[in-house]
């Protein structure tokens, strides 16, 4: 299995900590968060990394290098082949269609932390594309995924007013082949960006996608604050 992971951006909430690098190398615990990204995503059977980069390529370039004995690692420039101004969730993985030799693969956001064992679940599923959720006690904040009886997405629903569902989109997903003739027909959303849950909801309304609980965590990686909160999570998992 191969994973698919979007690292080109800047990482602005992160302040001046990512002035110099790309908010994905910044270091928990002695190494960058990057690394127990690839480590998790390998523990649950991820043999292949298409990483997808662009701001600071050189700092990834080194990353790759640093770590090769470990993770098998290819790099993939959005910015050389799209350029800046195509910017957004779809972009990683229409960049990358020609690495995933027509198989499924997995695609996340770099700046997320997923736990083996629900990576291991997600890769053991069927031949369907798959979105992956967890439940929130603020949905309201997120992309809500909403589904039908036998558990297949019907929408997503982005920062909704009004309750929908308390089961929100963590950004871990499993694909087929067919989502690249749906991230290539994606139109620059209302606030400038080209997104990936644009090109789900086209294969949800085909009954092409279902929807996988995550049973472990998630933890995102955006802000400085968040840095100190991963270590301690680290902490702790290293001593169970």
């Amino acid at each position: 299995m191969k994973a698919i992971i979007a690292a080109a951006g800047r990482g602005t909430r992160m302040q001046g900590l990512s002035k110099d690098k790309p908010k994905h190398l910044i270091e928990v615990a002695g190494k960058p968060f990057l690394y127990y990204v690839l480590k998790n995503l390998k523990e649950g059977g991820v043999e292949k990394f298409i990483l997808v980069v662009g701001y600071h390529a050189e700092a990834m370039e080194k990353f790759a290098k640093n770590y090769r004995d470990e993770f098998q690692i290819t790099l993939v420039n959005q910015f050389e082949k799209f350029g800046e101004e195509k910017y957004g969730t779809s972009v990683p993985v229409e960049v990358a269609e020609s690495e995933t030799k027509n198989e499924p693969f997995l695609a996340i956001y770099g700046d997320n932390l997923y736990s083996p064992k629900d990576v291991k679940r997600l890769i053991e599923t069927d031949d369907f594309n798959y979105i992956s959720v967890i439940r929130h006690e603020h949905p309201e904040k997120y992309g809500v995924a909403v589904t039908d009886e036998n558990g297949f997405l019907t929408k997503i629903v982005e920062k909704p007013k009004e309750y929908v569902s308390n089961f929100i989109n963590t950004g871990l997903y499993k694909f087929t082949p067919e989502i690249f003739n749906e991230v290539k027909k994606v139109q620059k959303s209302p606030r400038g960006e080209y997104e990936l849950t644009d090109a789900v909801q086209k294969l949800a309304e085909r009954r092409r996608v279902k929807v996988l609980k995550l049973e472990d965590y998630w933890m995102d990686f955006g802000k400085p604050e968040d840095i100190e909160k991963v270590e301690q999570f680290l902490k702790k998992q290293k001593n169970k």
